[in-house]
């Protein structure tokens, strides 16, 4: 059992607000809830004994940051452990694992299927989510091209017929929060509408569409952009493609899995440049390997192989998904890609809560909110992890 923080004080740290970074900030817990989060000047009494020893209940964290918990909105398992196909104690045991990794907010995505079993499976998801367990469901196929399939088994693709999206919803019981479509297939924008109706995310992802097809789509309602670069034509300079029309449209926001396999450096830089760091949501589109290592796995009806921890297609060599957990992306934002440490908290807390509809709750350190956030020390390596109040990753010697 995970031991509950009921009063605790962190100070010392660089605490990363909405409004940027306190240097020697200060974070109280109290419960499940922050209490207070800002400078260690702005706060009322002291952490410190008359002796200049530290006061119970407060953790010197020095040297360190405090940043909020970590949001994926687009994951399908870890730990050994798949979203798609397993138990509750293997959904749960892949749950724990990002957990432990820094993500306090997880939606729980599928793989195409057949589509009775997708409605079986959402009905079984919504029950965690309902236990707060999971934040929703993300449904990943089965309304993606044939021609951008990636790891999604070709015979089971099929047209985004309204009747069949809204079939998935219900199965859901309200607790769908994304579907990706590929919205150019005979019934696409006619999904995007009635998934707006229902306030769920209508995502572009796994697309052959046009520059133009994708305009009509993002006009129609949706606002994500499923992996950006990756399942979709490439840019070019006469047939600019969906990625254009997704890069420059400020109702998208576009999701990136830095994991150093699904995209250079540089293209990584252009999303940042054209659409901001407000529209940006990294994510981990992990599969059972995250977190767990190398060997043979199975991502829907088709098996995997990973090896170096990059996840390849059995037969063909696509990529699946990935391995990644959102510490790692945070690191390689911050020390590879250089990126500044408020601009990786927006694409990794913030913007997704946002979008999720959870920011009342979640995605940045304010009093009020949930005692979700994460402690790394100076090389951006998980030092402990605070969710609701409970310690997943208790800061201790050596962290």
């Amino acid at each position: 059992m995970a031991a509950r923080a009921e009063s605790t004080v962190l100070a010392g740290a660089r605490v990363v607000l909405p409004t940027g970074i306190v240097e020697n900030g200060r974070v109280s817990v109290e419960g499940g809830r922050i209490t207070e989060a800002g400078p260690a000047s702005s706060s009322v009494g002291d952490t410190t004994g008359s002796s200049g020893a530290v006061a119970p209940g407060t953790l010197d964290l020095t040297g360190h940051w405090v940043v909020p918990g970590f949001v994926d909105m687009h994951n399908h398992g870890g730990g050994g452990a798949s979203f798609t196909s397993g138990g509750a104690d293997d959904v749960l045991k892949g749950v724990r694992t990002h957990q432990e990794h820094g993500t306090t907010t997880l939606v729980a995505s599928t793989v195409t299927g057949e589509m009775d079993f997708l409605a079986q499976r959402a009905g079984f998801l919504s029950e965690l989510v309902e236990q707060g367990d999971l934040a929703g469901i993300h449904f990943e196929g089965p309304f993606i091209s044939p021609c951008r399939k990636g790891a999604h088994s070709e015979g089971l693709l099929r047209d985004p017929d309204p009747a069949e999206v809204r079939k998935l919803l219900d199965a859901a019981r309200g607790t769908a929060r994304m579907v990706t479509l590929a919205t150019e297939l005979p019934g696409g924008i006619d999904s995007v509408r009635l998934l707006v109706e229902h306030g769920v995310i209508a995502a572009i992802g796994h697309t052959d569409a046009t520059y133009e097809q994708t305009v009509e789509a993002i006009d129609a309602g949706a606002t994500v952009a499923t992996h950006l670069f990756n399942a979709m034509p490439p840019l070019g300079h006469r047939a600019p493609g969906p990625i254009a029309a997704l890069l420059e449209d400020e109702r998208i926001t576009v999701e990136l899995i830095n994991d150093g396999t699904h995209l250079h450096p540089a293209a990584l830089e252009l999303a940042f440049h054209r659409a901001g760091a407000d529209r940006v949501a990294f994510i981990t589109d992990a599969m059972d390997a995250a977190g767990f290592g190398d060997g043979v796995y199975q991502l829907g009806p088709l098996e995997v192989e990973v090896k170096d921890g990059v996840a390849r297609l059995a037969v063909g060599g696509s990529i699946a998904g990935s391995t990644l957990t959102l510490d790692t992306a945070f690191r390689r934002a911050a020390t590879i890609d250089r990126l500044p440490v408020t601009d990786i908290v927006r694409a990794i807390s913030a913007n997704p809560a946002k979008l999720l509809g959870v920011d009342d709750r979640v995605g940045s350190l304010e009093a009020g909110k949930d005692a979700d956030l994460v402690i790394l020390d100076a090389e951006f390596a998980i030092a402990g992890v605070l969710r609701k109040g409970e310690w997943v990753v208790k800061p201790g010697p050596g962290r």
